[in-house]
C-alpha cells in the first residue's frame, strides 16, 4: 500500500519562499510609497515609484533566492559524488559507518546491523544521503521552483499595498497604506503559521511589528528629506 500521509515538512521549501516573498513584497513597497508621500510627492510620482519597487523587487527575490537555492544544491550534490565515490572504494567502511548511525539512535548493534544490510542491498547512496548527510527528496533544494515561488509570492504581496496607494485618497494616503498593509502582514503572518502548524497570533504579531517598525523609519526618513530645502 503506498503511503498517502502528508507532513508539513513536505512544503517547508515553497512555504518559505512563498511567505518570505510575499511579506518582503508587503513591507518593502508599502514602505517606499510611505516613505515618498512623506516626502511630499505627487500621486502619480508614488505610484510609479511602488510600480518600480515591485518590479525591482520580485527580480532581486528571485535571483537572490536561486543563487541561495543553488549554491545548497551544489553542496547535496558534492556530497554525494563524494559519498557515492566512498561506496564504491570502501563498502564495508561505509557499511559500518551507517549501522553506526542506527546505533547511536538506539538500536542494538546486531538489530543496527540488520538494518543497514537491507536498506544498502535496497539503496545503499539513498540510506547514506538521508541518514548520513540529512538529504532527502523532500527537503532537496529546488532552485527554479523557489526563484519562481519568492518572485510570484513578492509581486503579489507589493501589489496589495500598490493597489491601496492607488485608490486611496492624496491626503490621507499614508494612513490608508499603512494601516491596511500592517492588516495583509498580519493576515499573512497568521496563515503561514497556521500552515507550518505554529501559534497563529504570534506569527500574525511578529510580522505586523516589524512591518510597523519599517514604514515608520521609511517614513520617519521620507519626511525628513521631503522637508530639506
Amino acid at each position: 500500500m503506498r503511503h498517502t500521509e502528508r507532513h508539513r515538512t513536505e512544503r517547508i521549501g515553497w512555504l518559505r519562499a512563498a511567505v518570505l516573498g510575499a511579506n518582503d513584497g508587503i513591507v518593502s513597497t508599502a514602505s517606499l510609497v510611505v516613505g515618498i508621500a512623506a516626502a511630499s510627492a505627487t500621486h502619480a510620482t508614488v505610484l510609479m515609484t511602488g510600480v518600480a519597487g515591485l518590479v525591482a523587487g520580485a527580480m532581486s527575490m528571485a535571483a537572490g533566492e536561486y543563487v541561495s537555492v543553488h549554491s545548497q544544491a551544489d553542496a547535496e550534490k558534492a556530497d554525494l559524488a563524494r559519498e557515492r565515490a566512498e561506496l564504491k572504494a570502501d563498502p564495508a567502511a561505509e557499511h559500518r559507518e551507517l549501522a553506526a548511525i542506527y546505533v547511536a539512535r538506539g538500536l542494538t548493534p546486531e538489530l543496527a546491523q540488520q538494518v543497514a544490510v537491507q536498506l544498502a542491498g535496497h539503496d545503499a547512496l539513498g540510506a547514506h544521503a538521508r541518514d548520513e548527510l540529512g538529504i532527502s527528496e523532500t527537503m532537496a533544494a529546488r532552485p527554479v521552483q523557489a526563484a519562481l515561488a519568492s518572485a510570484a509570492s513578492f509581486a503579489v504581496g507589493a501589489a496589495l499595498p500598490l493597489a491601496v496607494a492607488a485608490f486611496a485618497p492624496g491626503r490621507g494616503l499614508i494612513y490608508w497604506v499603512s494601516g491596511m498593509s500592517l492588516f495583509f502582514l498580519a493576515l499573512l503572518g497568521g496563515v503561514a503559521a497556521r500552515a507550518g502548524g505554529a501559534g497563529v497570533a504570534a506569527g500574525a504579531w511578529r510580522v505586523t511589528f516589524w512591518g510597523a517598525l519599517a514604514m515608520g523609519i521609511t517614513a520617519g526618513v521620507g519626511a525628513l528629506f521631503g522637508a530639506a530645502p
